[in-house]
């Protein structure tokens, strides 16, 4: 696997690189005011974060006036264990640079997708991008262990924050593991034990060996 740019053409495909927006405020509080774990900690709407200066403008501008939140998945990670979607763009943007595995929806066939389908792309901090609603993604990994991530995570409101009932009619429903968030796990990943569909087959990508 070659980890790429998102300056690269390639990245087209998968999101853009969003220009335009003073975003200094929000790393500044995502820099201070966001935990650093050995792991991996994902919250889905943070207070601090949703009510800097820089917010109301930003988020009405990427989400055309929708309600939206402000998070974090902060913390280290090499591997892709699991891809989720969502019916919207994720917005990311990292107080340091890091990687995104991500894969097209597309590719997914007769309710699978092969991990050879991934591909890597790296985000320098600080550079905020939109990773299309038809993109595959999940936690990001870092690009320097001594530094791991913190990456702001801006989805429209009530998006991973709960739970659906759903009448298990199809591959959609079967893959629905939080409000707003289609899942695809990896067999080794921890997310199989509570119930996460087993949708990943292939080598569980592990990126250490390239960073």
């Amino acid at each position: 696997m070659e980890i790429k740019s998102v300056y690269d053409k390639e990245f087209k495909e998968y999101g853009r690189i969003v220009e335009g927006y003073e975003v200094s405020e929000i790393l500044k509080v995502l820099e201070n005011d966001t935990p650093l774990p050995e792991n991996v900690v994902y919250v889905a709407e943070d207070e601090k974060l949703q009510n800097t200066s820089q917010t109301r403008d930003l988020g009405t501008s990427l989400f055309g006036g929708m309600p939206f939140q402000f998070g974090y998945c902060n913390g280290h990670n090499t591997k892709l264990n699991c891809l989720e979607y969502h019916r919207d763009s994720e917005f990311n943007l990292g107080t340091e640079d890091f990687v995104l595995l991500i894969a097209k929806l597309s590719d997914i066939e007769d309710g699978k997708l092969d991990t050879a389908k991934v591909v890597a792309f790296k985000v320098p901090k600080g550079v905020l991008v939109e990773v299309y609603a038809s993109t595959l993604h999940y936690a990001p990994c870092h690009a320097d262990a001594s530094k791991g991530f913190k990456v702001l995570i801006a989805l429209p409101k009530g998006t991973n924050v709960g739970t659906t009932q759903t009448a298990g009619k199809n591959l959609d429903d079967r893959t629905l593991f939080a409000t707003n968030k289609w899942l695809l796990a990896h067999k080794e990943a921890s997310e199989i034990a509570d119930g996460a569909y087993e949708g990943l087959f292939g080598e569980n990508i592990d990126i250490a060996s390239l960073i």
